[in-house]
């Protein structure tokens, strides 16, 4: 019966709360990409100034990893809903009616609309919970998404005058009980606070998951504890960080576009006509001067302005770049 319980629980809390929060937040990251499809910003590999990406391709990445998430929840469901009632004490339906099983799946299809079936193996049904530690890793994984995303925000959201500065987050309340005016990024905290939580819930079901000691597991209490936990307050943070974070953040066009201008990476758009070396030197020469590679590649090459402002513009170079 614990064991049918589990499976039973999750399914609905998959069904009926996990599955529209993922379909909500993914929704709300494409229509937040389109608005801001033609937005060009400075992109970052490691926290450093890299090539131009727009945020509409920032924010389908983030999407796409949503995507895939749900993708994966809707592949364990078939599998948490085989049931392992009918198996009794240790798998071989020992003092149960030979129907019980179908008949508990029946009733349990006409109360929740859900397809429960029979699982094909109840001595395995039984004794491990090898589903459930696969539902539990979709949680950890999409954790780990979540916490990419919120800290991307937050660095995005940095300053407002010595971070990055380029969006700015919805004000939901004062930030200091002793800085006057500071507002603080409490979603993606909050958002990452949860993924932390749900990250150390799978390490415990996964233990748990390990003791199911010959014919039984014993551990299920704290394997449905954790999970469920998992999946409730992994759709609460979803909903909060979709509609109170991104769906309602400013891009701060001024702020992108000067800090675009003076990227010295921009120049690595001419390394197929110049060279690395060369390229590398206008970047160095650009950034210690704080001037514009532009204006350095006019004096250190032959290249005219008209064919330096096509090569390093930085909408062509999302795009792959002028490759002539």
């Amino acid at each position: 019966v614990i064991p049918t319980t589990i499976h039973i629980a999750a399914s609905i809390a998959v069904r009926n709360n996990l599955l529209d929060a993922l379909n909500h937040l993914q929704e709300i990251l494409e229509n937040k990409a389109t608005s801001l499809s033609d937005i060009v910003k400075t992109g970052r590999t490691h926290l450093m100034d890299a090539m131009p990406v727009t945020f509409g391709q920032e924010l389908r990445a983030w999407a796409n990893q949503i995507k895939a998430a749900r993708g994966q929840f809707e592949e364990t469901l078939p599998k948490i809903e085989q049931l392992a009632i009918g198996g009794t004490a240790v798998g071989t339906g020992v003092n149960a009616h030979p129907d019980l099983s179908q008949k508990v799946v029946a009733l349990l299809k006409q109360k929740t609309g859900i397809e429960f079936q029979s699982a094909p193996d109840l001595f395995k049904a039984i004794s491990s919970q090898d589903v459930a530690l696969e539902l539990s890793s979709n949680t950890r994984n999409l954790a780990v998404s979540l916490t990419k995303i919120s800290n991307d925000l937050r660095w995005m959201n940095s300053g407002p005058l010595s971070g990055l500065g380029e969006i700015e987050l919805q004000a939901l309340q004062p930030g200091s009980s002793i800085m006057p005016g500071k507002v603080n990024p409490v979603i993606p905290e909050a958002v990452t606070m949860v993924c932390a939580e749900v990250i150390g819930s799978d390490t415990t079901v996964a233990i748990a998951a390990q003791s199911g000691n010959f014919q039984l597991n014993v551990m299920l209490p704290v394997i449905a504890y954790n999970l469920l936990k998992s999946l409730n307050i992994l759709s609460n943070a979803m909903s909060v960080l979709g509609y109170k974070a991104i769906k309602t953040f400013k891009v701060n066009k001024t702020t992108i576009q000067e800090s675009l201008e003076r990227n010295p990476v921009l120049v690595t758009a001419l390394s197929p006509i110049i060279g690395y070396a060369k390229a590398a030197e206008i970047a160095k020469k650009a950034y210690k001067g704080r001037r514009s590679v532009i204006e350095v590649a006019l004096e250190e090459t032959k290249l005219s302005r008209k064919r330096l402002e096509k090569l390093l513009n930085p909408k062509n170079l999302t795009t792959g770049g002028i490759k002539k």
